[in-house]
């Protein structure tokens, strides 16, 4: 993966994308033996920072032996309690490898788009929260236009965007961790949502 990758969401293959090229970061990670955990960064109270809550929301299903989401509607990860967060993360897995996932603004072209980075994300930036640098890989999700008063941009920005974003990202990660870690079986509401997500994937 390069240092810094952008997906167009109008690409047909988007999903895949997402999946190879966190797939490419994250496989030697498994078969290195080390854990890894997503977190995912936002809050529900805000239309445009709860992209990293409904992530988590869709994808909680996945946890499993050295795999961990954290994030999602009822219990997000926000500036009030991320060092928690992280200190619980670092206690609770060997040597996490951290996947952070979180909103941002950028420029009206980039709008909709999925960035991925071989660095960590600085969460709040958006919002003048000066909050420490967050995981290994980052993936944010370009919810609205960057520039001035950003809070109230984000509280004004489309759940249908957002939404849109959700499922994505979602999709690209489910993908990825299932290419590494293989599949295993699952509850009926776990096939539920797997056959949800396949109608989705078939249906773009």
């Amino acid at each position: 993966m390069d240092e810094k990758v952008i997906i167009d969401p109008k690409n047909k293959d988007s999903i895949g994308l997402i999946r190879d090229n966190i797939y490419s970061e994250i496989f030697p990670i498994f078969k290195s033996g080390r854990d890894i955990s997503v977190i995912c960064i936002g809050s529900d109270r805000s239309t445009g920072d709860s992209l990293g809550p409904l992530i988590g929301e869709k994808l909680k299903f996945l946890n499993r032996e050295h795999f961990s989401i954290y994030g999602n509607l009822q219990y997000p990860v926000h500036a009030k309690n991320i060092l928690d967060t992280l200190d619980n993360i670092n206690k609770l897995n060997n040597n996490p490898f951290i996947i952070a996932v979180d909103a941002c603004l950028g420029s009206l072209e980039h709008v909709g788009s999925v960035i991925l980075k071989k660095s960590p994300l600085l969460p709040g930036a958006a919002v003048n929260k000066n909050l420490p640098p967050v995981g290994n890989l980052s993936i944010t999700g370009v919810v609205n236009i960057s520039g001035t008063m950003e809070f109230m941009v984000l509280q004004n920005t489309r759940l249908y965007n957002v939404m849109q974003l959700a499922d994505l990202i979602s999709n690209g990660i489910y993908h990825s961790i299932l290419k590494t870690y293989g599949g295993r079986k699952y509850s009926i509401h776990e096939l539920d949502v797997l056959k949800r997500y396949k109608n989705q994937i078939e249906a773009q």
